[in-house]
């Protein structure tokens, strides 16, 4: 009779087991590789082996997209976030990228990512925000909006308003004049989203009649941010 061979140990290295990584579960692959960031996925973990590769390109790990904060790197960021989107496969839930943002590269993720909750960017210039409209407008679905802008006008929030009729959470930060931001903006924003949940406003010029709006057109409001917005009073019973 045939004698059975039991199995080889590990590989032992200075007395100790080394732990053959290619041959974990591809649940618990995935529950450890899903905490690296975009750029360590798609540069380093992804050629670690065969089965980290399988994992690495399941359209479950590209559900959430961060590429914020990366000065520095060599990478050509827009087209690593179109090969993330495009791993996605249809999705993505959530995508925050920064200024390398251009109008293309928001086409580009609004045309393949209907499904989309959250989106937040940081931008500079007034053509990327008219991008940045265009692009909300086709998805309906969203419920975060977080920007940086040098100028917004009314019309443009009105326009994500009423294309994003299940906004929660809006968060405005202007980085150039906020003299374009003010009480026309605050006026757009209580008639076109009466179902927020969360307002942030930051360098904003709206006035106390802006704000009062806010607050009588948003009755589910739980959460308002006004951060350097010097043309509010907050008198009478605003103030307490």
């Amino acid at each position: 009779m045939a004698s059975l061979t039991p199995p080889s140990p590990p590989a032992m290295k200075n007395g100790e087991f080394r732990r053959n990584w290619a041959e974990l579960p591809p649940e618990m692959t995935l529950s450890i590789l899903i905490r690296l960031s975009p750029i360590e996925l798609l540069q380093n973990a992804q050629r670690v082996c065969r089965s980290w590769r399988r994992v690495c390109v399941d359209p479950s790990m590209w559900r959430k997209i961060d590429l914020r904060n990366l000065d520095g790197l060599v990478y050509d960021l827009e087209t690593m976030c179109r090969h993330a989107v495009d791993l996605s496969q249809g999705g993505l839930l959530e995508i925050n990228i920064d200024h390398y943002t251009t109008t293309s590269l928001l086409t580009y993720i609004a045309e393949r990512s209907s499904d989309l909750r959250s989106l937040g960017f940081v931008e500079c210039g007034p053509v990327v925000s008219r991008g940045v409209i265009e692009a909300v407008m086709k998805l309906p679905m969203l419920e975060e909006l977080d920007i940086s802008y040098d100028s917004i006008r009314e019309q443009d929030l009105i326009l994500v308003g009423q294309s994003c009729p299940s906004l929660r959470t809006l968060k405005l930060n202007c980085a150039g004049n906020s003299e374009y931001c003010c009480d026309k903006v605050a006026l757009a924003i209580a008639e076109t989203m009466p179902c927020l949940r969360h307002l942030r406003l930051f360098r904003n010029g709206l006035s106390d009649t802006g704000l009062n709006a806010i607050l009588e057109c948003c009755p589910h409001l739980k959460v308002l941010e006004l951060h350097k917005c010097s043309n509010i009073t907050l008198v009478g019973n605003m103030g307490n």
